[in-house]
């Protein structure tokens, strides 16, 4: 199995693609970029310096979504534009045309991403027949550790409006640190728990939303501090936490992330505690990693009110068993470490298999561009949600979201928790 490589693999977490001298744009046919499984997709490539059509050589590649090229060519700019036609899926899935061209010695990368038929997607993973009994026992495990909530004001950041603390709590194998918004004048409010994207970073709290009448817990995953100096964070991150969404992935028992599922819940019992929340309304928030955290926090626990969740990680990882793009951290993508045990394991973590339990509405977005979180994956989630729905797709976004998106999805957010 190869794998498409190109220069364009490199993308932002959280900001839009800075702009660069020369911009290629990729533009399907189809205003939608939808398709029916045999229709044929066509692609128009057009190259653009200083905002002026360019005439250059371009190289294009076709395929599924990180999956083998099934078709490539070099073709000469006539007008700064051309047209490439590809072969259709035979079965729902995305479909990628990516274009490069070398201008000046540097080598410019640009793609489009096609749907076919993608409201058909159904998962490759499966339901392990003890996955409840899992998180039940993993659930217990948790309730008998007592929280023990340590505040610290955090001044420079405190407002007329609002108070913040870092605050920890106990977890199962050590403790969840996270930044505490709660408006100053008095009653009772909802809330909002974000939950973080990948990585190991310091966090800041959501004062905006706090400012507006809202609780806001933002957590960390790691069991550290999430205001030290960044360059513990960096040392971390290079060191010890490396990789660490494969530690012990050979045991469920063991697992990463088992320690982390289980910490969202106990943030939210952290919001059960405070006097200030209105003890009913309570949403949980977040993208990548975070979107996957959101789905799986109103799985597991049924407090939770309502959920918002922007290009989820962690799903339908096993794809690549079956020849398609698998969710981050693309763990399975090839033979070597598709082994038998970490397959299993994945089962009981993989996103999909808590959204069959999620009952409460909620709001979703991506684009079809994502190279991080692949769409497959992620309509895999969505499909097989039951609950009441929404999807915002934003089309030409990779990773990362567009202002509007954002300003959309706490719009949605401030309608549904009231206040």
């Amino acid at each position: 199995m190869t794998f498409v490589i190109t220069s364009f693999f490199v993308v932002t977490l959280v900001a839009q693609p800075k702009r660069e001298l020369v911009n290629i744009v990729v533009s399907p046919n189809h205003a939608d970029w939808k398709y029916n499984i045999g229709e044929k997709a066509i692609f128009t490539i057009k190259v653009y310096k200083n905002n002026v059509l360019l005439d250059a050589e371009i190289k294009y590649t076709i395929g599924p979504e990180r999956m083998t090229i099934v078709d490539e060519g070099i073709l000469k700019l006539k007008g700064g534009s051309t047209v490439v036609k590809a072969a259709s899926l035979k079965k729902p899935g995305f479909l990628r045309c990516f274009a490069d061209v070398e201008i000046d010695g540097k080598t410019y990368s640009n793609y489009s991403t096609v749907a076919y038929e993608v409201d058909k997607i159904e998962p490759t993973t499966s339901l392990p027949d003890d996955f409840i009994e899992f998180w039940d026992k993993g659930k217990q495990e948790l309730a008998e550790i007592p929280i023990e909530p340590v505040f610290k004001l955090l001044p420079d950041q405190c407002t007329d409006k609002v108070d913040v603390y870092e605050v920890s709590i106990n977890n199962i194998y050590g403790k969840i640190y996270g930044i505490l918004c709660k408006p100053k004048k008095e009653g009772k409010f909802p809330a909002i728990l974000h939950v973080p994207g990948a990585g190991v970073r310091p966090h800041n709290g959501d004062i905006a939303s706090a400012t507006k009448g809202y609780i806001t817990l933002r957590i960390g995953i790691h069991g550290i501090s999430v205001t030290l100096d960044p360059q513990v964070y960096k040392d971390l991150k290079y060191g010890a936490l490396k990789n660490y969404y494969f530690t012990n992935l050979d045991n469920k028992d063991n697992y990463y992330y088992k320690r982390v599922y289980l910490g969202c819940i106990r943030a939210v019992d952290l919001i059960y505690s405070l006097d200030e929340f209105d003890g009913n309304n309570i949403a949980v928030t977040g993208g990548s990693q975070g979107g996957a955290l959101s789905i799986i926090t109103a799985g597991l626990d049924s407090r939770i009110s309502y959920l918002a969740a922007s290009f989820p990680a962690l799903s339908d990882l096993t794809g690549y068993l079956e020849n398609r793009a698998g969710g981050w951290p693309h763990m399975f993508q090839t033979k070597e470490s598709q082994l038998d045990n970490h397959i299993e394991t994945s089962k009981y973590f993989d996103v999909v298999n808590f959204a069959r339990f999620v009952k409460v509405p909620g709001w979703y977005t991506w684009g079809f561009n994502d190279y991080t979180c692949p769409p497959t994956s992620t309509y895999s989630t969505y499909n097989i949600i039951k609950a009441e729905k929404e999807l915002h797709l934003f089309q030409d976004t990779g990773h990362w979201s567009y202002p509007e998106q954002n300003e959309l999805r706490f719009k949605w957010l401030y309608n549904k928790l009231g206040n």
